[in-house]
């Protein structure tokens, strides 16, 4: 599958939202999914070229986390703000990276992501817990193409 918008269906995409929704509703943390066709760098540099475009930089704790999905490359990334790295426990990116990955391996790629999702979130919880003053800084909805 190459296509970016063949990759998920409409309720695919309504369910990740909504699971990013869930998660972000019980901590301070942002998490984005940004879908594009290929890349030409390494999936690691062009997830963090991603992760600046979308500005997700300018979270005030600086716990933003994007999962970046290359379609045709069959590839996937996923970077954290500096905020990240200071308060999870280092298995934080190899855990949620495997969730994604086991549902990828079998073409399930909504559930992978969902489970990248939900993986991040119950650590993002236990450090950066939501508090009543937390808005919502960055978009939950999926983005797509060269940014």
């Amino acid at each position: 599958m190459s296509s970016v918008e063949d990759f998920l269906s409409s309720e695919e995409e309504f369910d990740i939202i909504a699971a990013i929704r869930k998660v972000e509703s019980k901590t301070s943390g942002e998490i984005r999914i940004h879908i594009e066709s290929s890349t030409k760098l390494p999936i690691e540099k062009r997830a963090q070229e991603v992760f600046h475009a979308l500005k997700m930089d300018n979270t005030a704790l600086k716990n933003g986390v994007l999962i970046y999905i290359a379609v045709a490359d069959q590839s996937f990334g996923i970077y954290g703000d500096s905020g990240i790295d200071k308060m999870v426990p280092p298995t934080f990116w190899t855990d949620t990276r495997d969730a994604i990955q086991n549902h990828f391996a079998t073409h399930h790629f909504a559930r992978g992501i969902i489970c990248g999702i939900e993986t991040a979130g119950l650590v993002l919880e236990q450090y950066f817990p939501w508090h009543h003053s937390d808005q919502n800084e960055l978009s939950d909805n999926i983005s797509k193409g060269t940014v």
